[in-house]
Formats: structure tokens, sequence, C-alpha cells
């Protein structure tokens, strides 16, 4: 009698350790890191679906990142019709980006840069509408679309490209609707391009030298990075200026916010080696030159989009500006940039607007 009982506990008690480790196992399957390194291979045939890429844990809707996917923002972002922005990095273990004396940073194979775009709905929920994926293989980056479902349970391949009706309320009251127009990987390098080469725009030190809230505490994001081992610290990174915020008086005068807006929403075209080149009209944060600004200076290669203007900026005369024509236009031959927006922001424009406004000189021509 003894010997059974003995037994029976003794297989109960197996049975609970069997069980254990089996609801562990399934965890652990459960946070399991990304796939983007079996991917690499394959990237000439890239997963139907974006769950494929094991980059976030739970429900898809709830877009919460996977196990070392790093979450981060920068300062002064590209604008996109007003959608809300969630962004993201992953690297293979061992490896991390290493930044220039320009801020400029290389990323290792293998890297991941993720940009998810939604849009708030009326019940305080958001709408998630696309991600782009930004992968680097040893041959340079690829970049793939994927676009939710309206059941927010994951997002499909739109290596053509995608358009949906999205209708919101700004924070200022107004109701927006309009055709959100998702880009096909090919258009993607009219942005980002450079040298003829894919590239990444955002992540860069001086639009990452600033704060984030970090689910387990608010820290410097070159800061996280670094302990994340993502990027090399040399002393690089750290020493790069941040860029103001465009929309905060405090990190800068006006004409340094609209700047840093100009680099963040125009110098992926507009500069050296960019798509624009051609136009001789320079927006980066690096240019100096009043006349590579565009002050006084005629259109190279405006063609209808500078109307009846004669200057790209006329110093205290926003409204006979080239630059705000474009920026303040929605038709596809005119507007500024020419891809990413259909309705203008206002807030943007209003920005320069007043930096122009308060520049001194004038275009006239001196009085013989």
């Amino acid at each position: 009698m003894m010997r059974a009982r003995f037994y029976v506990v003794w297989r109960a008690h197996w049975a609970s350790l069997f069980l254990l480790a089996t609801m562990l196992f399934s965890l652990a399957g459960c946070s399991s890191g990304p796939n983007v390194s079996s991917m690499l291979s394959r990237l000439d045939n890239p997963p139907e679906k974006l769950s494929a890429w094991g980059l976030f844990k739970g429900e898809m809707k709830e877009h919460n990142l996977n196990t070392s996917v790093l979450p981060y923002n920068i300062v002064t972002p590209l604008f996109s019709d007003y959608a809300l922005k969630y962004r993201a990095v992953w690297m293979p273990s061992g490896t991390s980006a290493e930044a220039d004396d320009k801020g400029v940073f290389s990323f290792p194979t293998g890297t991941l840069l993720l940009k998810t775009f939604a849009y708030p709905n009326p019940d305080g929920s958001r709408r998630l509408v696309e991600t782009r994926l930004l992968v680097k293989s040893s041959e340079g980056w690829h970049a793939f679309p994927y676009v939710w479902n309206a059941e927010q349970s994951d997002a499909r391949l739109a290596l053509v490209g995608d358009t949906t009706e999205v209708s919101w309320t700004h924070s200022n009251g107004t109701k927006l609707a309009f055709t959100y127009v998702v880009p096909n990987s090919n258009e993607c390098k009219n942005c980002h391009e450079i040298e003829k080469k894919l590239r990444p725009l955002g992540p860069k030190a001086s639009q990452l030298n600033n704060d984030y809230a970090y689910n387990d505490g608010t820290e410097n994001q070159l800061t996280r990075w670094i302990k994340a081992g993502y990027l090399k610290d040399d002393g690089k990174a750290k020493s790069i200026t941040s860029f103001p915020n465009w929309q905060d008086p405090n990190s800068g005068t006006v004409e340094q916010r609209a700047r840093a807006y100009l680099d963040a929403n125009c110098a992926h075209c507009h500069q050296r080696s960019a798509p624009a080149s051609n136009s001789a009209l320079y927006l980066d944060a690096a240019t100096t030159d009043p006349n590579d600004l565009g002050v006084c200076k005629p259109p190279v290669a405006a063609g209808k989009g500078a109307g009846d203007l004669k200057y790209a900026i006329v110093p205290g005369k926003p409204e006979q500006s080239i630059l705000l024509h474009r920026m303040l236009s929605d038709e596809s031959e005119i507007r500024m940039p020419e891809l990413g927006r259909v309705v203008g922001h206002q807030e943007g424009i209003a920005l320069i607007r007043t930096w122009i406004q308060q520049m001194k000189g004038s275009c006239d021509s001196p009085e013989p």
C-alpha cells in the first residue's frame, strides 16, 4: 500500500514538472527574437506577412516590439500627412553602427529599420496603416512596404504600393479626409537615394541626441544605443549637437528651427549627390551660402512649380518665394515634397513663412 501511494505521488510530481517545463518552453517560444537573420538569404523573395519577420510579440495590433528591437524617435521628423510614426531598429548580435565626423551612421549588414504609420481613431485607439522596412544585406539596403489589414492582425507585402482612405480630426479640430498613398518599393529611392545608393535618412546623431521615454525609464537615445550594443562608443556621435525641435521655440531660434525642418523635409533630395541636385538648391543643415539656400536665386529646374515667381526665397516676402509657394500647393506638379504627402503641413508652413518674413535684404536690382 505504501509503495502504491509513493508511486502515485511520484507520478503526480513528475507530471507537474513536465507541465511546468512545457509551459516555460511555450513562453520561451512566444518571446523568441526577430527572424531577420534568417531572412537575409531570401530578400529577393520577402515574406508576404509582416508577422513572419518576428518583430512583434503578442497581438500584432498592439505593436509591442520583440526582444532586442529598440524603439527610437527623431527630433525633427519628415512630415507625412500628419501620420503618427513608430520607429525601431534591430541589429544582429555582436554588431553595431558607427558614426562619422558628421554624425552620419554606417550600419552593419543585417540591420533592420522599421517605421509604422498610423492615424488616431475617434474612440482614442489608432489605426495602423503601413509599416516600412529597410533591411541591409551585403549588397546594400532593400525596401519593403507592408499594408495593415482591417482587423489589424497583420500586414501584407505591397511591393507595388497601395492606397487607402483615411479620415481623422486634427488636434486643432479640423476634420481631414484624403487618400493615403503607400509608395511602391522602387519609389523609396526617390527620397532615400544618395550618391546613387539607397540609404536611411532619419537615424543619425543630430536626430537621436535627445531623450526617449523607454518602458524602463527616460534616457538619451545615443546612450541607449551604445548600451544595447547598437552604436560604437568612440565619442563621435555624442559630440554632435542635437537638431532643434522645429515646433519647440525653446530649442532654437526661428532660423535654426526652420533650417532643421528643411533638412528633414527637403534635404533628402535637395543636397549635393541627391536626386534634386540639378536644381542647385541645397537645403541641408550644413549649407550656409544664402545663394545655395535659394535667397534671391532664380529657379533652375522648377518648371511649372515656380508659377510666376522669380526667386526661391525673397527676404521679407514669403508670398513671393517659390519655396513657400510649393509648400502651400497640393497639386502634384507643384507641391514639395513631391512624394510622402497629399495635404499641406500648416504648422511647418507657418514656421517657414515666419523665417522668410524675418529675413533682411532685398532681391531688387540696385539703382544705376
